[in-house]
């Protein structure tokens, strides 16, 4: 039995915070997971630059309502739910995620929480479990699943490199040529394809 578990940022929908940092004119909250190994590290930055400038999940949100899937996505999705199981494996949080799974057709999705003060201020964040990406493919692993995974950043390459087949896609330079044993597409059909040839 094949489960196929996909990132969410940067596979089917633009990165969340990119999207802000253009919509609040921060600049330097455009580093991501593609920057960043430490995810930690990254997000209590995040944090930090959030504090500062006042900014709350209000106006995250605001922003999150404004994004679409990234072209051909939903389509990609919707065809590969017909063929096997797929889990979005996400770090983003079920805050952020709600609307976008919407415009998705409601796929699962595992992914954080956020602490939210009555004000409105992201005052922390609870991860799901350490190193969760991995953690779940593992677990699903546990349970008689044999794990797809694909992504685009650090923080998705232990899931990839955990299961049955793993695929980058639109990753950046540098990790493709970090990792040159595992296949990078930059299509949802050379995705799609790679995938079929492995369920």
């Amino acid at each position: 039995m094949n489960v196929v578990c996909l990132d969410l940022e940067g596979v089917l929908v633009p990165e969340i915070w990119i999207a802000f940092s253009k919509e609040s004119g921060i600049e330097v909250l455009k580093r991501t997971t593609r920057d960043e190994p430490d995810y930690d590290k990254l997000m209590k930055w995040r944090l930090g630059i959030l504090k500062e400038h006042g900014l709350g999940l209000k106006e995250i949100q605001e922003t999150i309502a404004k994004i679409e899937p990234l072209e051909g996505a939903k389509e990609f999705l919707d065809e590969l739910r017909s063929l096997t199981q797929v889990i979005i494996i996400s770090d983003t949080f079920t805050e952020f995620a709600k609307p976008l799974m919407e415009k998705l057709g409601w796929p699962t999705i595992f992914c954080n929480s956020l602490e939210v003060a009555e004000n409105g201020e992201i005052t922390g964040y609870k991860m799901r479990c350490e190193q969760s990406k991995l953690s779940t493919v593992k677990a699903l692993q546990s349970v008689g699943f044999d794990t797809i995974a694909s992504g685009d950043s650090y923080n998705d390459l232990a899931m990839i490199k955990a299961g049955k087949a793993g695929f980058l896609f639109k990753s950046t330079e540098q990790i493709i040529k970090d990792n040159p044993d595992i296949p990078a597409f930059e299509t949802y059909g050379e995705l799609l394809d790679a995938i079929k040839k492995v369920l």
